[in-house]
């Protein structure tokens, strides 16, 4: 186990009804509040009208920012720092999934910063500081609302960057998982691979004497396949919603189930090229990259994947190889994500060859990535082809 340090300043409300308590954890911060949301799911959900009465309860001047894309613009990042240094904004809340939580982080770094808020995402900048932000989460998916993690996309350079700070931690995150009710069932599939996939970048690791760290993944990878079927035959039951709500949280909050371990991430770097041109959905890219990442590397640590088989997917390993239970770990990944309806190939969006190169380059633009097995150009470009 490698030495850390974990820290989380994110105060978590779970549960329904806590949006009642979303004035009374604005106040310490202003009264000045930009709400950020999306596509207007909140309003006819019913959420927006309790959020502005919360607000209205505390004499909140309300500006808002909606519109935010699934893959958001740093366009929009831009649009809301703007309204923030017009109206002198004391607080971002965040209302919506992963994507509205990450712009809202673009927004809190970028106020008091003199350059360009793009420079954060192409690490041409630190963030030294942010505005406070909140956040009431309707999708589960990205971990967003306990992390300090931000992906956006530049859609006029067709890149999609991320950066990650303790400064744009959400002070305070409301997780009520009736609020996930009316997600459509490609959105929670989505959710479900992502959640999975953030699990999977910490969990091959090359760390080794990691028990604790490994079961705690493994835990979480059961409880999303355990509850799968039931939240997509079910979308209003609660505890199933709330358990994968809840998986996704813990799923990337900083390190907690990795503290102490390599992390990989190159599935998801991966992935932000292929959308970064194509706008295709991050769980669904997730889904078709991740089994093609795992057939690519497996042979770097065929022990690794063989316990996942076993633990996870419960493959009985009596009379088998290592290497071939962890082949059989891959396809019984592969199967779930089909089983749940996610895409297998990037041919499913009428991806081809056209942009191959271009994204194997941009994947690897700072260098290799990955720590599990680093990739190259060319390692990044024959994974893309397999997942044609």
């Amino acid at each position: 186990m490698n030495p850390f340090t974990f820290y989380n300043p994110t105060k978590v409300l779970f549960g329904q009804g806590m949006v009642d308590k979303l004035g009374e954890e604005v106040l310490p911060y202003g009264k000045k509040v930009l709400l950020v949301y999306g596509g207007g799911s909140i309003k006819r959900s019913g959420l927006y009208g309790q959020v502005m009465e919360q607000l209205s309860r505390i004499g909140a001047e309300v500006h808002e920012l909606p519109g935010i894309e699934p893959n958001p613009r740093v366009s929009s990042v831009r649009k809301g720092i703007e309204l923030c240094r017009a109206h002198n904004i004391e607080f971002i809340l965040a209302v919506g999934g992963g994507s509205v939580v990450d712009a809202s982080k673009g927004i809190a770094a970028g106020v008091p910063y003199e350059g360009d808020v793009w420079d954060f995402y192409m690490r041409q900048a630190e963030i030294k500081k942010a505005l406070p932000l909140g956040a009431i989460l309707t999708l589960a998916a990205t971990g967003s609302e306990m992390n300090g993690n931000s992906v956006v996309s530049n859609w006029e350079e067709k890149r999609k960057r991320s950066f990650g700070s303790i400064h744009t931690y959400p002070r305070f995150s409301i997780l009520d998982p009736t609020n996930t009710f009316t997600v459509p069932r490609d959105q929670t599939v989505n959710g479900i691979v992502d959640i999975m996939s953030h699990v999977f970048e910490q969990y091959f690791s090359r760390t080794t004497d990691t028990p604790l760290q490994e079961r705690l993944c493994e835990s979480i990878l059961q409880t999303v396949i355990e509850t799968a079927d039931a939240v997509l035959e079910n979308p209003k039951d609660y505890n199933a919603r709330a358990n994968i709500m809840w998986c996704g949280t813990m799923a990337l909050n900083g390190g907690l189930i990795s503290a102490g371990m390599t992390n990989d991430w190159a599935t998801h770097m991966i992935e932000h090229e292929v959308s970064a041109i194509y706008d295709i959905p991050h769980g669904a890219g997730l889904s078709i990259l991740f089994p093609n990442w795992m057939k690519y590397v497996y042979k770097e640590r065929p022990d690794r994947f063989a316990q996942y088989a076993v633990r996870v997917w419960n493959i009985p390993a009596e009379g088998k190889s290592q290497e071939e239970l962890a082949l059989a770990g891959i396809q019984a990944t592969r199967d779930f994500f089909t089983r749940i309806g996610a895409p297998s190939t990037l041919g499913h969006y009428g991806i081809g060859q056209e942009h191959l190169d271009q994204m194997a380059s941009e994947t690897v633009l700072f260098g290799p990535v990955g720590s599990f097995k680093p990739l190259a150009k060319e390692d990044v470009g024959r994974i893309l082809e397999m997942a044609l």
